[in-house]
């Protein structure tokens, strides 16, 4: 869930208990001063300050209490209110009026906000659907968390098809966010759908999508090309054995595989490619490289927003790290326990999107997974 102003992301939710402070505060001194000193701010700012983190009723509720506070100082053991006083009363009147006036803007703005990220997610299921439960030999699971910074769409994508060749599987992170970001991947998903099932190699397979992304931006006119490009890992399961994936690396954070019996380790390409919209500048070579896949194991991809998580120190999140030595019986229960791992990790601030695909074999003791 996003936070709003009404629910405070962790590190902000004692906010609430300063106005209660000050009002107090404000007694406490008018108590134990001289009667010629005054301390009206600490009973002007309390409903200010309540205004966009509290509900409607917390805030009136706020300047309820500091006007009692104030009036209550004015009428204690006096039969005549001073001019001084009265001012107090009036200022403290005004900023309880102003902070339920600023209560209900930031409310609306709230409704706006929330709008705007339902109308987003409904994008972006439609541009990145779901995946299957199973393709081929291999369960699946997916996950699309957005990050909790802005309601921009993202650009991380993923997709599997089952094809002749076996499962292809495609993670990737387009550059930036918003409309042109969703076209771009709309753009990379609807040729690697076409293109995974009649490209017999994988090498000519990301070639197509290099040359969906470079007519797309030749299309939109780009000021600079160079500055649009998206990081992919585009892997193929195949269906027989010996039990093995092939992987082509295109700047995107390498794969973790998961063996069960083994620790955790990233599958590193020796020959690692530059994104889409920019293979043109380097060798491209099109050979994948192989790498053991046996029956128990599972295969992690994911997007940057992941390895590029940070705690409070600013240092980096590591999956291989936090996944090692642990079993899952099914790839949900992985994405279950690396989102929850990463939101513990960075306090529940995402500063990424992260896209996840992970998959396993299919044994005759598991036969299936769900998605969320």
């Amino acid at each position: 869930m996003y936070p709003t102003p009404r629910q405070p992301a962790r590190g902000l939710r004692y906010v609430r208990l300063v106005p209660a402070a000050l009002i107090f505060t404000g007694l406490a001194l008018s108590v134990v001063t001289p009667p010629h000193l005054t301390f009206t701010p600490l009973f002007v700012a309390p409903p200010v300050l309540a205004a966009p983190v509290m509900t409607l009723r917390g805030t009136v509720y706020t300047g309820l209490a500091a006007l009692l506070a104030s009036a209550l100082l004015a009428f204690t053991g006096r039969t005549v209110l001073t001019g001084q006083e009265i001012i107090t009363f009036l200022t403290v009147l005004t900023a309880t009026g102003l902070a339920l006036l600023i209560n209900r803007i930031v409310a609306q703005r709230d409704q706006w906000v929330a709008s705007a990220r339902g109308v987003a997610e409904i994008v972006q299921r439609a541009v990145v659907p779901e995946p299957p439960n199973r393709a081929g030999s291999l369960l699946v699971a997916a996950r699309y968390r957005a990050a909790q910074r802005d309601t921009l769409i993202g650009g991380d994508l993923y997709a599997v098809r089952d094809t002749p060749y076996g499962v292809r599987l495609l993670v990737g992170d387009v550059r930036g966010k918003g409309l042109g970001a969703t076209e771009m991947v709309s753009v990379i998903l609807g040729t690697f759908r076409e293109a995974a099932e009649y490209e017999e190699e994988l090498g000519t397979l990301c070639t197509r999508l290099q040359a969906a992304v470079e007519r797309e931006k030749r299309t939109r006119g780009a000021i600079d090309p160079q500055e649009e490009f998206a990081t992919a890992v585009v892997v193929e399961v195949p269906r027989a054995p010996p039990h093995e994936l092939r992987l082509i690396n295109l700047g995107h954070p390498p794969p973790l595989l998961l063996p069960g019996d083994a620790p955790a380790r990233y599958l590193e390409v020796s020959d690692p490619q530059l994104p889409l919209g920019l293979m043109e500048l380097s060798g491209w070579t099109g050979c994948p490289q192989t790498f053991p896949f046996p029956p128990g194991a599972q295969l992690l991809l994911y997007t940057d927003g992941v390895s590029e998580a940070r705690d409070g120190r600013g240092v980096f999140f590591d999956p291989a790290l936090a996944l090692d030595e642990e079993e899952f019986g099914n790839p949900q229960e992985l994405l279950d326990r690396l989102v929850s791992d990463v939101l513990r990790y960075t306090g529940g601030r995402l500063n990424d999107d992260m896209a996840l695909l992970a998959v396993s074999r299919a044994t005759a003791g598991n036969p299936g997974a769900a998605n969320r």
